[in-house]
């Protein structure tokens, strides 16, 4: 996965599909919202309607996160901002996902030649053509040795974000260079996800032989992507410059600068200043009264239908959550709908979600699962008391000289996660609860202390860069960081489902889609007897920007810069 105060699942996706009952205002200042029916606010993110710029120009783009580092297979890897700054802009992957406003589809990208052929028997084995015109910014071109170099780096390497599929493979071919044969040890569907999603291709010519970490972590020159990181000041901004190597469509604008403006609010006012032309703030209080008022001269889309997951990310390893009665009755003292509708209201997000995989992987998932978790003060009593808990003279529960106290942690400067650390307080005082806040920088959360394990309760949001569903990425045992693992895995939770766990198992070999559907399902009602973590909300999406710019859209699994390509700024 990657982050936004966040962590994004390389391999989960999202549901494909129409947005229902989906109405679309304009308010005074030309600000565009769309909201659905069902209370989510959805929209494409289109690009504007104004004649396009001319080429050349530079481009300012806020952003509310600086990455701990660009080597994405490694465990610092896991930004979402980063990915969406420097993966997608800069890394060649094998497909990519097309976004038409409505409905995610996968794509061979213009490293292949075409489709992969792909037979099942008596393995699996796909094999890829690569395109002769598909090089690196080194003139260098694209073979079958980069796809074999980023396998063994991910499989074989060090302190590795996620295994998660690349552990299937059994082989890769790289005896001709303008064909890539990959075997699999088992069946393996979401096999387009390899060498693609959040990853990509690494250079195998650039970096075989050389410590992979230490020659990307810092930003890297090479690029097989429209865009080059021209200059990475670290705490200031990351420059993008184009790739004049580039075989596909050359970008038009001569510069992008990401600005680092990690305050939403701060953010927001360099925004209607005019210092930044593009925001994607998090869906903050101050952002969501903005677009309700109108900001003249720019537009905005907001989208609830994603690929975004923000939930109470429990360590089920971490006393006194290692007790499943414990985790429930924390669960039962709170009313996440009124904490979500206290966030969101104001874009017609009032409900809680209650899956743990995103809105659009709901084909996969129950979507229902952890419905039965509402404030309910009378199980909180009957679940303690059964665990052995007793009410102190203060009103928090004891057991043993300990006090339920829980620690609950997230990403430093974000006003929205402080408001709702703030209700969860509240909320879990009443019931016996004693909950501080105890805010983080994202490098520190997402880059350390989630997956060595150090936390209690962790907020913050998951986002699938593709589109195919993942329940083991997060669910799975395996995908327990240890030493067995070399640290890998998303399973930061550190979740065991027992004997559900070989049907988390399944769902990464089970080719047929209804049965894979239906273990999807199981796994995650399994996940919600167990109280594993308690979903939040969708985290909406909120795209604004001048009216000047033109070309930018939001796709809502491969991110907001996608399309950087074909930005232009008009004066």
């Amino acid at each position: 996965m990657t982050a936004v105060g966040v962590v994004s699942l390389g391999l989960l996706a999202a549901a494909c599909g129409d947005d229902d009952s989906t109405t679309t205002t304009t308010k005074a200042g030309a600000t565009t919202v769309a909201t659905t029916a069902a209370g989510a606010a959805t929209t494409a993110g289109s690009a504007t309607t104004a004649a396009a710029g001319p080429s050349g120009g530079t481009l300012t783009i806020g952003a509310e996160q600086e990455p701990d580092c660009m080597d994405w297979i490694g465990s610092c890897g896991g930004s979402s901002w980063g990915f969406w700054m420097g993966n997608t802009t800069t890394m060649p992957r094998a497909f990519e996902v097309a976004w038409d406003g409505k409905a995610a589809k996968v794509v061979p990208s213009a490293v292949l030649a075409g489709e992969p052929t792909i037979t099942t028997s008596p393995k699996q084995v796909v094999t890829y053509k690569l395109n002769p015109k598909a090089v690196w910014s080194t003139g260098d071109p694209i073979t079958s040795e980069d796809f074999k170099y980023t396998w063994e780096q991910v499989t074989k390497g060090e302190d590795i974000y996620d295994k998660t599929g690349y552990e299937k493979v059994e082989s890769v071919d790289a005896s001709k260079p303008d064909t890539v044969v990959v075997t699999y040890k088992e069946s393996y569907p979401d096999w387009k996800g390899l060498f693609s999603g959040g990853y990509g291709i690494l250079p195998s010519k650039i970096l075989a032989g050389k410590d992979r970490n230490a020659e990307m972590k810092d930003g890297y020159k090479w690029s097989a992507g429209p865009w080059k990181i021209d200059k990475w000041e670290k705490g200031v901004s990351i420059t993008l410059v184009p790739n004049d190597k580039f075989f596909g469509d050359k970008p038009k604008l001569d510069k992008v600068v990401f600005k680092f403006v990690a305050d939403t609010a701060s953010q927001f006012q360099a925004f209607k200043a005019g210092e930044l032309q593009v925001i994607y703030p998090q869906p903050q209080l101050d952002v969501i009264d903005a677009i309700a008022a109108g900001v003249p001269g720019t537009k905005s889309a907001v989208n609830a239908v994603n690929g975004n997951l923000e939930a109470l990310w429990i360590n089920n390893a971490k006393p006194p959550f290692d007790s499943k009665a414990f985790r429930q009755a924390f669960a039962y003292s709170l009313d996440r709908d009124a904490i979500v509708k206290r966030l969101f209201g104001g874009i017609g997000v009032d409900k809680a979600v209650h899956s743990l995989e995103p809105a659009r992987t709901a084909q996969y998932t129950d979507t229902e699962a952890f419905a039965g978790y509402k404030k309910d003060l009378a199980k909180v009593e009957t679940l303690m008391k059964g665990d052995g808990w007793a009410k102190g003279s203060d009103g928090i529960w004891e057991k043993g000289g300990t006090k339920a106290n829980v620690e609950l942690k997230s990403t430093a400067g974000n006003k929205r996660r402080e408001l709702t650390a703030q209700i969860v307080q509240a909320q879990a005082k009443e019931a016996g609860f004693a909950v501080t806040f105890n805010p983080q920088k994202a490098g520190d959360l997402f880059g350390k202390q989630g997956p060595e394990g150090d936390f209690q309760v962790a907020l913050y949001a998951q986002v699938a860069t593709f589109p195919q569903p993942g329940v083991c990425t997060l669910l799975c045992k395996k995908n327990i960081p240890s030493a067995a693992n070399g640290n890998a895995g998303n399973n930061w939770m550190r979740a065991d489902l027992g004997a559900a766990d070989a049907k988390a198992l399944a769902t990464e070999t089970e080719v047929d889609e209804a049965k894979r559907a239906a273990l999807g399902k199981e796994v995650m009602k399994a996940a919600a007897d167990l109280m594993v973590s308690l979903p939040l909300d969708p985290l909406p999406n909120i795209l604004m920007w001048s009216d000047k710019v033109v070309g930018l859209s939001d796709n809502p699994v491969a991110g907001p810069f996608a399309s950087l390509a074909k930005v232009t700024v008009g004066k």
